[in-house]
């Protein structure tokens, strides 16, 4: 089972600390025949998260994308920055038990990544976990109903 439909890409954007594991991710995606929509950064050099974040988010959120996954050196400033939209439920996660039950029971829509804290292989298992877990429902729903202001 999957998240993925054949008719959405999935989101990506990193800041420069995240960008080399942006890279391989993307890379991975596309070897498995998923296609990416890539916001940036598109390279090392030192910026800023929500320039990234907030087209990613906006992606997301109308539904042309999804899901996404994200990174930056923590993870936490490019969640904090996600976050800020309404139709967004981006998890910080750095392991494959956090990405299924951000899944699971939160029905997270992208995925983040703390890039300095990870290794690659560690973060390509997590994207296949959380890409492969599909929202629970149930109990879960009615909480998750609930995250966004009204």
């Amino acid at each position: 089972m999957t998240i993925l439909t054949p008719d959405k890409k999935v989101a990506l954007c990193s800041d420069h600390a995240g960008y080399e594991l942006k890279q391989t991710i993307a890379q991975y995606l596309q070897s498995e025949g998923i296609a990416v929509d890539d916001f940036g950064t598109n390279s090392s050099e030192s910026c800023d998260y929500p320039d990234f974040a907030h087209p990613c988010a906006e992606a997301v959120e109308s539904g042309r994308d999804y899901p996404g996954i994200a990174m930056c050196g923590t993870g936490n400033g490019i969640a904090m920055t996600l976050n800020k939209h309404q139709g967004i439920r981006a998890a910080l996660c750095w392991d494959t038990d956090l990405a299924r039950l951000a899944r699971e029971h939160n029905d997270a829509n992208v995925l983040v990544l703390p890039a300095r804290f990870i290794p690659a292989e560690k973060a390509l298992e997590i994207v296949k976990v959380f890409l492969s877990t599909p929202f629970e429902g149930g109990r879960h729903q009615r909480r998750v109903e609930k995250i966004a202001l009204k």
